[in-house]
């Protein structure tokens, strides 16, 4: 059975040092010197575009993003534009697909496998839409997915919206999605689940979707 690292990054994760510490190890994992590792993290406040985004999706001004604390990054993963911050538990998986003889689609729905999985575990029924990818309770986004592969490795990943400030969404579309909504588990639970709970919760799920051993 492979082994998986887990790395918890904590809180107020800075977005460009955290995409430079996951090329880092993008790097050593094609190499072979790491085995495959989750990172585990909450962003400070960020907007992020990527590679397919629409900036017309950015629906506040810089002026006002300022004015609200919350930053604007581009990205290299795939997707269009999402949102971070306190209270969203992003989770970053450097996997090497090529040696887990994981096609790129098989991956992705195992990703949210993963999520459908942890939410489950708190009495959340989540689905899938194989038309927009990510996690969703009734019409609302509860989990959103982006991924960037090099070299066989995966990087970038998923965030699930624990407790985050829902309002923020409202400066952007998110993933260019105008007729959706988003959502949390605090909105559907009634209170916020701890988010330590939720980083054990999502890292029993990733081990058993894709078939590893944990080591902390």
């Amino acid at each position: 059975m492979a082994l998986l690292q887990i790395r918890d990054l904590g809180a107020d994760a800075e977005y460009a040092a955290t995409t430079a510490l996951q090329e880092d190890l993008l790097a050593a994992r094609a190499a072979g010197r790491i085995a495959d590792t989750l990172l585990l993290l909450e962003h400070r406040r960020v907007f992020t575009l990527g590679r397919s985004a629409d900036c017309r999706h950015v629906l506040w001004s810089e002026a006002e993003r300022s004015r609200r604390g919350i930053a604007c990054a581009e990205t290299t993963r795939g997707g269009d534009v999402t949102y971070h911050g306190p209270g969203q538990l992003v989770g970053y998986p450097i996997v090497h697909l090529g040696e887990a003889g994981l096609r790129l689609l098989d991956y992705v729905r195992g990703l949210e496998g993963v999520l459908l999985r942890a939410l489950a575990a708190f009495g959340i029924a989540g689905r899938r839409d194989p038309r927009n990818r990510g996690v969703w309770v009734g019409n609302d986004k509860i989990a959103s997915l982006g991924i960037r592969v090099s070299r066989q490795v995966a990087m970038h990943g998923f965030a699930l919206n624990v407790s985050p400030r829902l309002a923020d969404f409202r400066g952007i579309v998110a993933c260019g999605l105008s007729d959706a909504g988003v959502t949390s588990m605090r909105r559907l639970l009634g209170r916020a689940p701890a988010m330590a709970d939720v980083k054990a919760a999502v890292a029993r799920a990733f081990a058993a979707e894709f078939g590893y051993a944990l080591s902390a």
